[in-house]
C-alpha cells in the first residue's frame, strides 16, 4: 500500500482565504453595477464564515462562490490563474512548502485538499509538486458559471471523508500516512490519519493537539518526527 501525506491548502499553505479569492474574481466582473451585484453575493458567506467551519463546512463553500453566476468560463480561468500567481504563490507559508518537500523527500504521495476552487487550486499544486488535488469545481452551463459546485462539495469538516474515500480509491494506508491542517475544521481529518500533525493551529486546534498529543508544527515535524 502507499503512504501519503495530506495536507489541508487553507491555513497550512497559505492563509488567504476562500471568501477573499470568490470576492477578488467578483470584483472584476465587467461594470461597476455588475462588480456590486457579484460582492453582494460573496458578502452572504460572511456570516457563515464567521460561525466556523465544524457548524458550517460545505455549506459555506457553496454559498462562497454564488458571485460567479453568469461569469464565463474563459474569464474566470484566466481570472483564477491571475490569482493564484500574484497572490498565493508568492506568499506561501514557508513551513508549510519545507513540510511538502520533507514529504516528497520521504517519497510520500503529497495530495492537496482545499475549499477552493480548481482554477486557483491547481496551479499553487503545481508549485509545490503535489501528486494529487481534492477540491472544489464550479458547474458550467453553456459556457458560463452557474453560482453552483459541481457535486461533491469539499467544506469544512468534510475534509476527513475525502481523505478516507482517496484512500480507499488508490491503496494508501492511513495508519502510516501523516495529516496536516490549521483549524478546528480540519481536527476530522487529522483524526482520519495515523500521524497528525497541527500546523499553526487555531484556538480550538490547538487545545484538540495537546488533548490528544497531536505534535504543532516545528523543526522535529518537518522532518518527519513526531
Amino acid at each position: 500500500m502507499h503512504i501519503a501525506a495530506f495536507f489541508r491548502l487553507e491555513g497550512v499553505l497559505t492563509t488567504r482565504s476562500t471568501l477573499g479569492a470568490a470576492a477578488w474574481l467578483a470584483s472584476n466582473a465587467a461594470g461597476l453595477g455588475e462588480r456590486l451585484a457579484r460582492l453582494s453575493n460573496v458578502a452572504l458567506a460572511a456570516p457563515l464564515s464567521l460561525a466556523g467551519e465544524l457548524q458550517v463546512g460545505a455549506s459555506r463553500a457553496r454559498v462562497t462562490w454564488m458571485g460567479t453566476r453568469g461569469m464565463s468560463e474563459d474569464r474566470l480561468a484566466v481570472l483564477g490563474a491571475e490569482y493564484a500567481e500574484r497572490f498565493v504563490v508568492p506568499s506561501l507559508l514557508d513551513e508549510g512548502v519545507e513540510l511538502v518537500r520533507a514529504a516528497r523527500r520521504r517519497r510520500e504521495r503529497v495530495v492537496l485538499i482545499s475549499d477552493n476552487i480548481d482554477l486557483i487550486a491547481l496551479p499553487v499544486a503545481d508549485a509545490v509538486e503535489a501528486d494529487d488535488l481534492l477540491c472544489n469545481r464550479l458547474e458550467m452551463r453553456k459556457g458560463r458559471a452557474t453560482g453552483r459546485l459541481e457535486a461533491p462539495v469539499i467544506g469544512g469538516a468534510v475534509a476527513g471523508q475525502w481523505a478516507r474515500k482517496f484512500a480507499a480509491e488508490h491503496g494508501v494506508d492511513l495508519l502510516a500516512s501523516s495529516a496536516y491542517g490549521a483549524s478546528d475544521g480540519d481536527s476530522l481529518l487529522l483524526s482520519a490519519i495515523g500521524k497528525p500533525c497541527a500546523v499553526n493551529p487555531d484556538g480550538p486546534l490547538r487545545r484538540l493537539a495537546r488533548d490528544h498529543d497531536w505534535p504543532v508544527v516545528n523543526h522535529a515535524c518537518a522532518q518527519g518526527g513526531r
